[in-house]
């Protein structure tokens, strides 16, 4: 067992131990490599000023992440590209030179980023094409408006002639054995994990980090102890099973999303607004389950899908909806931990719905997931939940059982939206008030409505 985390950065190992391990990336970049070019300017995974490439197995590309939101005791065994590291010598690279012809940047501060997470595109295409691009360069905000010659930028780029920083940066550092050191463990084996939990009540489970480093940065917050499971590699798992996805606990939000693109497309629509590619690329789907948000932009679908969680490997399994017994109340045992989650692949009428003050890149402010079972052009059941309206996502009993049997119709959704708006009791906060939230859980089951069968006609 190790007492330092290992990984490189630029090709160079580095070695840090005891309470440094807690230091967000960008911290260390900056003030310990005095590596300035990564900028820091929201501290809470927006902008994208701060993103840099990492690589977390050799199997895998370079892939654009937030080091602003994250510790670097999650990095152990990964490989670390900043913009430093992207030329060659003296040479710029292929989107260096891009953003210089095409004058891809006004104030400057946030290009490091653009051009991170623009060279993170060419890792995986030769040419990439406008969605693409904006797509790619969703987490990252320039202010100075400057958008228009950074997408020409970045579709000038000749990928096919350009280095690939998985060829420039091949290696990766040898870390597969547990590390504890100072208040964090990640262990090798899920009994080991399991033990120290149970060990240390009060402990953090850190995969992604991507809300924990923003408790960190916005709210002095300090965990009793820090628990990782990124080298259980077991947990690495994402299959299909009988008509059942399988993810275990270390699965991205990314991984997951380009999983279900044909098998769950609706979902994948959602997970496409989701969040940033940074953000996804380092955030897990567990990770958003155990958070218990009721804005969790996942949990509508799970829960209408009657996912099931598995904890401690298998050993005991609940029903998602079992699962949350309050806000931020869960049924899991102080020796328990989330190990997979199993999503039921929806063959039904399925319609997914996400509203927030912008489309990408945000919180959402009221989300809903319907399924319908029809029979004979008659509805034979249904299963509705709406986040945002309460401490928790909720289903909706009353107005799913006054759907049952009958005909769809405009008349019948609108209703039954009346009915929908009775059952959920919303908060006035910075995302949206009381009212709001109660007009759109009313208004969006005629929204279902015309998008599930009106628009078929």
């Amino acid at each position: 067992m190790r007492d330092h985390i290992l990984f490189h950065v630029n090709g160079r190992e580095h070695q840090v131990r005891a309470a440094e391990v807690f230091t967000t990336l960008s911290n260390y970049l900056r003030y310990g490599l005095c590596a300035t070019g990564t900028k820091v300017v929201c501290e809470e995974g927006d902008c994208g000023a701060c993103t840099v490439l990492v690589r977390r197995a050799a199997t895998e590309e370079y892939r654009p992440i937030n080091s602003c939101i994250q510790a670097l005791h999650q990095l152990d065994g990964m490989s670390i590209v900043t913009v430093e590291g992207l030329r060659d010598g003296e040479n710029l690279s292929a989107v260096q030179e891009a953003m210089v012809a095409c004058h891809g940047a006004q104030c400057g501060y946030c290009t490091p980023g653009f051009v991170v997470a623009m060279t993170a595109l060419y890792e995986k295409h030769d040419r990439v094409d406008e969605k693409q691009v904006r797509d790619g360069l969703t987490g990252n905000l320039c202010r100075c408006t400057g958008y228009e010659p950074i997408i020409k930028a970045a579709l000038a780029v000749d990928g096919a002639s350009a280095a690939k920083m998985r060829d420039r940066y091949p290696d990766l550092p040898e870390a597969g054995d547990a590390v504890q050191t100072d208040r964090f463990f990640a262990p090798s084996t899920l009994d080991d994990a399991i033990a120290w939990k149970r060990d240390h009540p009060g402990c953090t489970i850190v995969q992604g980090g991507t809300d924990v480093g923003v408790w960190v940065n916005k709210r002095a917050f300090n965990a009793p102890a820090v628990l990782s499971l990124t080298k259980l590699r077991e947990l690495d798992e994402l299959r299909e099973e009988d008509g059942v996805i399988v993810a275990g606990a270390n699965v991205t939000l990314a991984a997951f999303e380009r999983f279900i693109e044909h098998r769950i497309p609706e979902l994948f629509r959602i997970l496409n607004i989701f969040g940033a590619p940074q953000i996804k690329n380092a955030g897990t789907l567990i990770g958003n389950i155990a958070n218990g948000s009721p804005i969790g932009d996942t949990l509508p679908y799970l829960i209408v899908a009657d996912a099931e969680l598995e904890l401690n490997g298998g050993a005991r399994r609940v029903v998602i909806s079992d699962f949350y017994k309050g806000y931020k109340q869960f049924d899991l045992g102080s020796d328990e931990l989330i190990t997979r989650v199993r999503v039921p692949i929806i063959r039904d009428t399925l319609k997914l719905y996400k509203v927030s003050r912008r489309r990408d890149l945000d919180i959402s402010a009221f989300t809903a997931a319907f399924r319908l079972v029809m029979n004979d052009g008659a509805i034979e059941s249904s299963r509705i939940a709406y986040g945002g309206v309460g401490p928790l996502v909720l289903r909706l009993p009353k107005t799913e059982a006054f759907l049952a049997g009958k005909r769809p119709s405009l008349e019948l959704f609108t209703e039954a939206g009346a009915i929908a708006r009775s059952e959920v009791a919303p908060i006035t906060d910075v995302r949206g008030s009381k009212e709001y939230r109660l007009q759109l859980a009313e208004n969006i089951l005629p929204r279902f409505w015309y998008d599930a069968f009106e628009v078929q006609r």
